[in-house]
């Protein structure tokens, strides 16, 4: 049962004689484990960090506490209730005589479709509860079960974005909406956004405590089982909180990182992308564990030995290293055959711009390649190249890279360098640019702001601006005539004439370029 009879008139004269609050924390065998003593009005409730949830909804406890008015649970119990995932929380009203009145009860419920998070039962006497305690949480937990396997069908992340920052409202929704793009490309659900501008920043969890309780709450309700924030956290907010939420907690550098592990497949890629998740997570390592701090060492060994987080930082340290050397080994194959392509003195073009702008969909229908694209974030991560043959037995080597996004993580950018590093041969850049995107003149500033620290503002730039089929053709020229440069939509090879007519004419500089590609190789 919830509580006998006798424990409950216990604490109702307790509570009574001494004017506060009282309450019990009670396991499932019907153990007690804390008496606690509150004020009048609540009650505190001590860390339950100890009685983990591992893969199971509830917490393996109840709280049976006191009202000293004649009232319900309160909503504050029901927060508790929905913070701490309680078995149950019942309150007992304490009449004038210190007498056990009514017990309010209530409990949280399986995932559903009205997204109730909890139940409360009617008030009742408590010598008329008559509920078979261990079963009803055993059914109840059997339902949580089946309800998560349901949603583990296929399984996806489902996660719930979170952004807290001073910047205007406008720049965070804008940036919460490609936070939702990345996460799309990461083949995360999004569930829910949780948005914030406090006055100041929580250096600890970033959002304030009660939408911190708020983000709790919807993630049970939603059944999320990850939290995305938009901004770049530190090790230690990391770790507080998912000690809080106990949930996996991510930052936007690591869902790149991620997005990135998953489209690197050229040797290039894929050792670049580890070298990045390295050095983003040395300094994370420290925060993993207190048990990573255990001395190590057998009998005979000098001094007491090193500790398992110094022996893992140490091996990410000699692995960082590893891959340093064999990213210049593959540079060096590189720079050989840049070496070729400026010796046979044939022009360079690069297709840079921000990702998802269509770079390879137009590369793919100006060379009749076949190079992964999607409508996707970071679609293409490995650079290619490709002859692309003029009138006149001219040609340009072509070659696509990889896209670029605001605030590009320094590690990424530090990894991917050499690769970018290729464009400093370039004759002439294609900044490709999604006309159809509200936000294209924030785009094309972000990857001003890349090429000008790679050194590669200096090569003469074409503008071209994409899918000019989903926005006004008047507009278009209007927009390209501004940044002297050109339209077409890279779907439609139809709309590449003028395009072509301006990279000949850039090239080589020529009045009257040729109008039609001969040949592509």
């Amino acid at each position: 049962m919830v509580i006998t009879p006798e424990a409950a008139r216990a604490l109702a004269e307790a509570s009574a004689e001494i004017g506060r609050q009282v309450g019990l924390i009670i396991d499932r065998a019907g153990n007690i484990r804390n008496v606690l003593v509150g004020t009048d009005r609540d009650i505190l409730i001590p860390d339950l960090s100890e009685y983990r949830l591992g893969g199971k909804r509830l917490r393996g406890v109840r709280l049976i506490h006191t009202h000293l008015q004649d009232q319900p649970l309160n909503q504050e119990d029901l927060t508790d209730l929905a913070l701490l995932r309680l078995d149950m929380i019942a309150a007992v009203t304490v009449r004038l005589q210190g007498l056990p009145g009514t017990i309010s009860i209530a409990h949280l419920l399986p995932p559903n479709p009205e997204q109730k998070i909890y139940e409360v039962m009617p008030p009742q006497p408590v010598h008329a509860v008559d509920l078979d305690t261990a079963d009803f949480i055993a059914q109840l937990e059997r339902e949580m079960e089946r309800a998560q396997s349901a949603v583990e069908v296929g399984k996806k992340d489902r996660a719930i974005l979170v952004s807290a920052s001073k910047k205007s409202k406008a720049e965070q929704e804008e940036s919460v909406e490609e936070l939702k793009e990345l996460a799309r490309s990461d083949n995360i659900q999004v569930l829910d956004t949780v948005v914030q501008r406090p006055h100041d920043i929580n250096p600890k969890y970033l959002l304030g405590e009660g939408k911190l309780k708020e983000l709790i709450i919807r993630s049970q309700q939603l059944g999320a089982d990850l939290i995305v924030f938009n901004q770049d956290l530190t090790p230690s907010q990391v770790k507080a909180i998912g000690d809080i939420t106990e949930m996996r907690v991510i930052d936007r550098t690591q869902l790149i990182l991620d997005i990135f592990a998953r489209r690197a497949h050229s040797r290039d890629g894929k050792v670049q992308v580890e070298l990045a998740q390295l050095k983003y997570r040395l300094p994370r390592l420290s925060e993993r564990s207190t048990a990573l701090s255990r001395l190590t060492g057998g009998i005979g060994g000098r001094g007491p030995g090193e500790t398992r987080l110094e022996i893992d930082m140490r091996r990410a340290r000699d692995k960082i290293r590893r891959l340093e050397k064999e990213l210049k080994s593959l540079s060096r194959s590189r720079q050989q055959r840049r070496e070729k392509r400026v010796q046979s003195r044939i022009p360079i073009v690069s297709i840079v711009g921000y990702t998802n702008a269509g770079k390879s969909t137009l590369f793919n229908n100006l060379t009749k390649s076949e190079v992964r694209a999607e409508d996707l974030l970071f679609a293409t991560l490995d650079t290619a190249t490709r002859r692309l043959r003029f009138p006149r037995e001219r040609e340009v080597v072509i070659t696509d890279t990889v896209g670029f996004i605001r605030d590009l993580p320094e590690d990424l950018l530090g990894a991917f360098r050499a690769t970018l590093d290729e464009m400093q041969d370039a004759d002439l850049l294609l900044h490709v640019v999604d006309i159809g995107n509200p936000r294209f003149e924030q785009q094309m500033e972000s990857v001003d702001t890349v090429l000008a620290e790679l050194g590669l503002d200096r090569i003469p730039r074409l503008v071209i601006f994409n899918k000019v089929d989903i926005v006004s053709p008047l507009w278009a020229k209007v927009i390209a005539s501004r940044f002297n440069g050109v339209v077409c939509s890279a779907i439609d090879p139809g709309t590449f004439e003028g395009l072509l007519k301006e990279i000949e004419k850039r090239v080589w500089g020529e009045e009257r370029a040729e109008l039609q590609v001969t040949s592509v190789e």
